[in-house]
């Protein structure tokens, strides 16, 4: 369903920047993919997000336990948002990708340049890289744009069932998150109206 209504709205679409965030979501029944995130003091269960430059959802990945950052599997997850896409008929050569620090990681830019992405990461201080690494761009006017994926995990809190996880079953928590896209997206569109 929500590559059909994707594929429909693909026009419209604002594809001049793309935009990925983790949102961890506290799990209060336990179940599949959860586990303790010591910055939320609860069980919490992590998904990537990944959108348009309005901040309109594309795709997601799998539910994670919430013990892990956002690099954790990350070629895995990235591979499976540019499957969506690709299977949606948006290609992602070209692209220009905007993450914040939790993304500033060697194999998070590599796996971007495989998808023909250019990664737009703002570096970690933690990391303390060094800030003359051959080959290392960032556009911080591009990088303003990363908030509009902010607005989208506000869209998401919106929906009850997904602003604390009751469900235990990881597959029908990442159902629910399509649900909530499709109605985002038909909604913002103006495709289906209150």
């Amino acid at each position: 369903m929500w590559l059909v209504i994707l594929d429909l709205c693909r026009a419209q679409l604002d594809m001049s920047s793309i935009e990925v965030d983790g949102s961890h979501t506290p799990a209060k029944r336990g179940g599949q993919q959860v586990g303790y995130q010591g910055r939320k003091k609860s069980a919490t269960t992590n998904m990537l997000f990944l959108t348009d430059r309005q901040g309109l959802p594309l795709a997601c990945s799998d539910p994670m336990s919430g013990e892990h950052h956002d690099v954790f599997e990350i070629e895995e997850n990235i591979t499976k948002m540019v499957a969506t896409l690709h299977r949606a008929g948006i290609p992602t050569e070209g692209l220009f990708l905007n993450g914040d620090a939790g993304f500033d990681a060697e194999k998070m830019r590599k796996i971007c340049q495989q998808h023909g992405i250019t990664a737009n990461i703002a570096r970690s201080t933690k990391r303390r890289m060094n800030p003359k690494v051959k080959g290392y761009l960032f556009d911080s006017e591009l990088y303003k744009e990363r908030f509009a994926v902010e607005r989208t995990n506000a869209w998401l809190d919106g929906f009850k069932a997904l602003l604390i996880r009751y469900e235990t079953n990881a597959k029908h928590w990442l159902g629910l998150h399509y649900l909530a896209f499709a109605f985002i997206l038909l909604r913002r569109k103006g495709v289906w109206n209150n």
